[in-house]
């Protein structure tokens, strides 16, 4: 191999180049808090996430101890960060590397493990961890059946709060002049948050560590009544835990806030769309908790939030709108007209309307027909009006007019346009002002009429 000059400026592989991930400060999420919430963001890393920094160090001790030897085999469950870790260090050290993951996870991390040259083992997500099945056993009986193999045992491995309590708390009271009084991190195997915990508490017994767990995880409970609960299934990635992992020291934690798979996706989208910040869902978990606990707090406050890891790996998850509205998980602020009219029934037409000449007879035989209240009404290809049931049978029964008569007589004005791609609180101010109906265009065509009824339905039925 060629020698380098001292001048040249480089590292000598790209496992150098893990830690030391900048401080971001939030700024539009965070709008009407007085303290300031600063984002440690993992994604910088060369594997993309957090888990870099105890790959690295699990494999290092490991050699050292004389548990892997060269040409050996690198072993672990995961939910694909720690594996895209590993990976990395097996390519560059020369090892071979065998994941297990659960069913639930993104496409995209499997494919990113195999691009590594990893083999990747799907295991089902909906099995006790004791299971035969389940990941964690999958993993061991791997290893116990390769020679020169080796566990990662990333929830059992005391180098895994170790790395943490080395590189990522000293970076963070470094970088924050010692000034921090908060730090916020989801808890999977709770490596992060126990060694980063420790060590800024070493500092100031102060600072506050608060995690965040996903809505089915057994951790807060187990954290708070010091019993096994029973978890619940849920969607968010890379935190939450049916097992109680010997990584987790929660003597080093205040507190832990249960966070929902909705608000969850909604807030990493948001992260996204609002600062420029690609994250994973579990990001959004940490955010907020973090934005809750600087609502406590007061000018000059700084609270530190860690985003573990890139939100590349979920483009056909939650960062898919599709794969929101498969699974309910939009928030209202984020739904268009065009999701409250596709899931309007397909048995009525676009849209039922009457033309100026036709009579009221025909008026209310439509609206019979469709079960209808009311109805737009056009002269030609022009929409100029609406007939509402109630008024046209008062106006009968009053014998003020007949039922030939041209609808038109008894017209009011149309009613309000709006473009399919218009957000819910356009479609919510056109109803909150008195309209009880909205006709939707796409590009000069109509696409269908949206009612006040459809709205209150879809939220109800969508949204809960």
């Amino acid at each position: 191999m060629a020698e380098l000059s001292s001048q040249v400026r480089y590292s000598k592989n790209v496992l150098e180049t893990i830690g030391g991930t900048p401080l971001i400060r939030l700024n539009k999420v965070t709008k009407g808090l007085k303290a300031a919430v600063l984002a440690k963001a993992e994604c910088f890393n060369p594997g993309g996430s957090v888990k870099d920094r105890i790959a690295t160090r699990i494999i290092e001790d490991a050699v050292a101890r004389g548990e892997l030897k060269p040409g050996g085999t690198i072993v672990e469950c995961t939910s694909g960060n720690t594996g895209a870790g590993l990976a990395l260090v097996a390519a560059v050290m020369g090892y071979k590397a065998v994941f297990t993951m659960p069913d639930k996870m993104s496409q995209e991390k499997i494919r990113l493990l195999k691009s590594y040259g990893a083999e990747v083992i799907t295991c089902p997500t909906a099995v006790p961890p004791d299971s035969e099945e389940s990941y964690y056993s999958v993993a061991k009986r791997i290893v116990e059946e390769t020679p020169n193999s080796l566990l990662a045992n990333q929830y059992f491995n005391p180098v895994n709060p170790l790395a943490h309590y080395e590189t990522t708390g000293p970076e963070i009271w470094e970088d924050t002049g010692g000034k921090i009084d908060c730090f916020v991190a989801g808890i999977g195997t709770g490596g992060t948050i126990s060694g980063v915990g420790r060590y800024l508490k070493e500092k100031n017994p102060a600072v506050r560590i608060v995690g965040a767990d996903p809505d089915g995880s057994i951790l807060r409970e187990f954290f708070y009544t010091k019993k096994m609960g029973k978890g619940s299934p849920y969607l968010v990635e890379g935190i939450g835990e049916d097992i109680i992992p010997s990584a987790f020291e929660y003597q080093y934690v205040d507190d832990i806030i249960t966070v929902g798979d909705r608000d969850s996706f909604n807030m990493a989208r948001r992260l996204s769309r609002e600062e420029g910040l690609m994250v994973g869902g579990s990001c959004g978990s940490a955010v907020v908790v973090a934005l809750d606990v600087a609502a406590k707090l007061g000018k000059g406050k700084i609270v530190v939030v860690l985003l573990p890891d890139s939100g590349e790996r979920y483009l056909s998850k939650f960062h898919s709108d599709e794969w929101m509205r498969e699974n309910r998980m939009l928030d209202a602020k984020q739904l268009t007209v065009r999701d409250f009219l596709q899931a309007k029934s397909t048995e009525l037409p676009t849209v039922a309307y009457v033309q100026t000449t036709e009579s009221i007879h025909t008026a209310l035989a439509q609206m019979r027909e469709f079960g209808v209240t009311q109805l737009p009404v056009k002269r030609g290809e022009e929409w100029v009006g609406r007939v509402l049931e109630g008024e046209l049978l008062d106006q009968l029964l009053a014998g003020k007019v007949t039922g030939e008569q041209a609808v038109a007589s008894l017209m009011d004005e149309p009613f309000p346009v709006l473009s399919i791609d218009a957000d819910y609180a356009d479609a919510l101010k056109l109803f909150s002002s008195g309209n009880m109906a909205i006709l939707v265009v796409d590009d000069g065509d109509t696409k269908g009429i949206l009612t006040k009824a459809d709205l209150v339905e879809y939220m109800l039925s969508e949204i809960g």
